[in-house]
């Protein structure tokens, strides 16, 4: 199969009077018939995000199955100027994976799912493709089961072992993509010094799709950690908790994770998963700690006098890490709920979250909503349901606020089309400035996931 010319000026695109029929007939040369889908009724689930609040209709979707016929797609959708929206397991939350209501024109979605090969096992670079092989992937999070590779690479994912391990950009060492005008980019060998220029997965790692398609990565495994224990603490207060964070860990004991949710978001998780209620009393907040301590709680400290449940075995372990992973499935059941992540600096995450609890609350359409999130590193999600989905009042209260704290309006999610408008509350017009010459040069037509990340 016949590659495009390398990107630059050796490789112009011109936009030709392509026919829908005749784009669609490129795209089933280029994948098959089978795997370019135009029918509205099967798109459905690719037009709408997991917030369900986010959707727009496509001209297809295509499901490339290779890095080559990736590049046969992204040719031939620059050569009819057709946008392109790249999509992974599709579970963001900020519009950035779907199209928009009022897009100038319907965007070819490209699908990744298939591009699911995986390279044999590196063990003496510390790779890995399975738990079997004895090495941990640093990235974990509640949408484990359905968020792809190249998903959580394209939006920089975080989770719940970040103070551990850092940021999925933290985890890339290699990285091959096709670019807007079908050429190829790959540079997948791995070496952990490799000073020759621009670090492109580095680039292209958080860059929302706007730059090309990740079609492949190369990753830095550890070993795991080794046992665990895990508690659950009733607090008074997020101040508590965060005081909590750091007393209740022995010295030289290695903190995993520390997860924060409220009354409100446990006490929804019991009632909607059957699930009993964890804790003797009923708390404000609840304090999640995993330590890397034998397996026998001895990392714990100073908890004596708390309304704790410790989990030692894998299963106890399970039960309690589900009250905090199940919160945003929780607040979904109750329909269209506002989810927005945002971050602020440690030193100032309670009086954040108060101000936050205080702000949403007082919402005159707010029935229902949680504040919780990773706490060890200054990650704050709200879930807020009532206010319907074009209600972005409530949004930019959030993110002003988070704003006026040093923070930034978006965390682990992206900025996608929710935030685009916002983008300036935590960056400079420098920098937007900068990021938007990036976009130009990579995509100098403009069809990459357009409308997301610069409104």
């Amino acid at each position: 199969m016949q590659l495009p010319p390398v990107f630059g000026k050796d490789n112009p695109v011109t936009a030709i009077a392509l026919s829908t029929d005749d784009l669609l007939a490129r795209l089933h040369e280029a994948v098959g018939a089978s795997q370019v889908i135009s029918d509205p009724s099967l798109m459905e689930q690719y037009v709408v995000d997991w917030s369900r609040r986010f959707s727009g209709p496509a001209l297809a979707v295509v499901r490339p199955g290779s890095t080559a016929e990736v590049a046969l797609v992204m040719r031939a959708c620059a050569d009819a100027g057709v946008p392109v929206l790249p999509q992974g397991g599709n579970t963001g939350l900020v519009g950035g994976s779907v199209p928009g209501p009022s897009d100038a024109q319907p965007p070819v979605i490209l699908s990744t799912r298939r591009l699911s090969s995986i390279d044999p096992v590196d063990s003496l670079s510390g790779r890995r493709h399975a738990a079997a092989a004895g090495w941990y992937y640093g990235v974990d999070l509640a949408a484990r089961d359905s968020a792809t590779i190249g998903g959580t690479v394209a939006t920089n994912a975080g989770g719940i072992h970040v103070i551990a391990y850092g940021m999925t950009r933290a985890q890339v060492v290699g990285i091959e993509a096709v670019l807007p005008d079908g050429s190829v980019v790959s540079h997948l060998s791995g070496l952990l010094k490799d000073n020759t220029g621009y670090d492109l997965g580095a680039l292209l790692c958080g860059s929302e799709g706007t730059l090309g398609v990740i079609t492949a990565v190369r990753l830095r495994l550890h070993r795991p950690a080794g046992r665990t224990s895990v508690a659950l603490i009733g607090c008074p207060s997020y101040a508590a908790a965060m005081e909590l964070m750091s007393s209740a860990v022995a010295p030289g004991v290695r903190l995993l994770a520390a997860e924060v949710l409220d009354e409100p978001g446990l006490d929804l998780a019991c009632t909607t998963a059957g699930l009993a209620w964890p804790l003797v009393a009923r708390h404000p907040v609840a304090l999640l700690l995993e330590v890397v301590d034998g397996g026998d709680a001895s990392g714990f400290v100073g908890l004596d006098d708390a309304d704790v449940i410790v989990g030692l075995d894998a299963s106890e372990q399970a039960r309690i890490w589900s009250f905090r992973e199940r919160q945003g499935e929780v607040f979904s059941s109750l329909g269209m709920t506002h989810k927005l992540d945002v971050s602020v600096p440690l030193a100032v995450l309670a009086d954040a979250a108060d101000e936050l609890k205080a702000l949403v609350g007082a919402y005159p359409t707010v029935e229902v909503f949680g504040v919780f999130g990773h706490l060890a590193d200054g990650n704050i999600h709200l879930e807020i349901h009532g206010p319907p989905a074009d209600d972005t009042a409530i949004d930019l209260a959030i993110l002003e606020c988070v704003a006026r704290y040093g923070g930034s309006v978006s965390a682990e999610h992206g900025i996608g089309r929710a935030k685009a408008g916002e983008l300036h509350l935590c960056r400079s017009a420098t920098e937007i400035a900068a990021m938007r010459a990036i976009k130009a040069a990579w995509d100098p037509q403009g069809l990459m996931n357009p409308g997301v990340l610069f409104a």
